[in-house]
C-alpha cells in the first residue's frame, strides 16, 4: 500500500511519529458516505501533489517553518486493532497520527490512550460538539463516550457552529470550553490561539473533523456546515497548539467521493504535514 509521503523511515522503533489509518465507517448516521476510503486517498494525494521528481531524485514541499521529524506509516488497522496498536505505540513513547474513518474512532483511540496518559486535555476541532449523550457509540456521541478521560477546563472545542439542543445542554451543564468561527472574527486569530495554549494542560489529544473547516475550503467531507473557519486560521491555531507538544491526533471525516478535485484530501495531507513539522518547536 502507498505510505504518505512524509514518511521517511521503515523502522517503527526511530520513529517519533506514526501514521495510522483507520477506513472504517460502520459507526457514521451520515447521509455522505465514503470516509473510509479517505486513508488511502490522502496518501495517494500527498505523493501526488506534496512530492516532486526531479533528476530522478524526490523532494518534498514541506512546511516552510520546523524540523523534520522520523516518521513511519504503519499502513491501514481495523477497529478491533485499535487496542493492541495504541497500546504498542503509548508503550513507546510515539505520538500516532490517525486517518479516518468517521469520528467515532476517535473514542476508541482516546480511551486506549487514557490508559497510559490518564485524564487528558482534549482540543477538538469540529463544526459540530458531538455531545449527544442519549445515544452512544456513534459520530455524534464522541465527546460523551470519551468524558471520564479527559480533563474538562483545560479542554476546548474549535468550529462549532451547528449543535443540537441537547448538546448546547451538556455544554452549559459540564462548562465546555467553546470558541466558534464567530469568536475568532470577534478576537482575532492571535488572542483565540494564546486563550487556547494557556488553557491546556501537558498531556493534549488534537482531533480535527475536517468539517471544521468551511466547505469552499474543504468540501469533501461527511458533514459540511457552512460559515466554518478559513484553512489557514485552522492551521494556524493547529501549528501553536502542536509546538507545545501532544500526545496524539487525528484527522477525520474527509469524503473523497464528495471532493472536488481532491481539494480536502490535499488540505488534509498539508495539515498532516504541519503537525508533523510543528510538533515541540515552541
Amino acid at each position: 500500500m502507498e505510505k504518505i509521503c512524509w514518511a521517511n523511515t521503515d523502522n517503527f522503533d526511530e520513529a517519533e511519529f506514526v501514521i495510522i489509518g483507520i477506513p472504517d465507517e460502520s459507526q457514521s448516521h451520515a447521509l455522505r458516505k465514503g470516509t473510509e476510503e479517505a486513508p488511502s486517498k490522502i496518501r495517494q494525494i500527498s505523493n501526488l501533489r506534496d512530492s516532486f521528481e526531479r533528476d530522478r531524485q524526490i523532494s518534498l514541499g514541506r512546511p516552510f517553518q520546523g524540523t523534520e521529524k522520523k516518521i513511519h506509516d504503519i499502513g491501514n488497522i481495523n477497529r478491533e486493532q485499535i487496542e493492541n496498536i495504541y497500546d504498542k505505540i503509548s508503550a513507546s513513547s510515539k505520538i500516532p497520527v490517525s486517518i479516518g474513518g468517521d469520528h467515532s474512532i476517535t473514542r476508541q483511540i482516546i480511551n486506549t490512550m487514557a490508559k497510559k496518559h490518564g485524564k487528558i486535555s482534549l482540543v477538538y476541532f469540529d463544526a459540530h460538539p458531538d455531545f449527544v449523550s442519549s445515544t452512544t457509540r456513534y459520530y455524534g456521541s464522541v465527546v460523551n463516550d470519551v468524558f471520564s478521560n479527559i480533563e474538562v477546563s483545560s479542554s476546548v472545542q474549535i468550529g462549532i457552529r451547528t449543535p443540537e439542543q441537547e448538546e448546547l445542554d451538556n455544554i452549559k451543564k459540564f462548562n465546555i470550553e467553546v470558541i466558534t468561527p464567530f469568536d475568532i472574527q470577534e478576537q482575532g486569530i492571535r488572542q483565540v490561539a494564546n486563550s487556547v495554549t494557556d488553557r491546556l494542560g501537558d498531556k493534549v489529544y488534537v482531533s480535527f473533523d475536517m468539517d471544521c473547516i468551511d466547505p469552499a475550503y474543504a468540501p469533501g467531507v461527511s458533514v459540511p456546515v457552512p460559515m466554518g473557519l478559513n484553512s489557514t486560521d485552522a492551521v494556524y491555531l493547529l501549528k501553536q497548539i502542536v509546538k507545545k507538544g501532544i500526545v496524539g491526533m487525528d484527522v477525520m471525516e474527509v469524503c473523497p467521493s464528495f471532493d472536488i478535485k481532491d481539494r480536502t484530501s490535499h488540505l488534509a495531507s498539508r495539515i498532516i504535514s504541519e503537525v508533523l513539522y510543528s510538533s515541540g518547536e515552541a
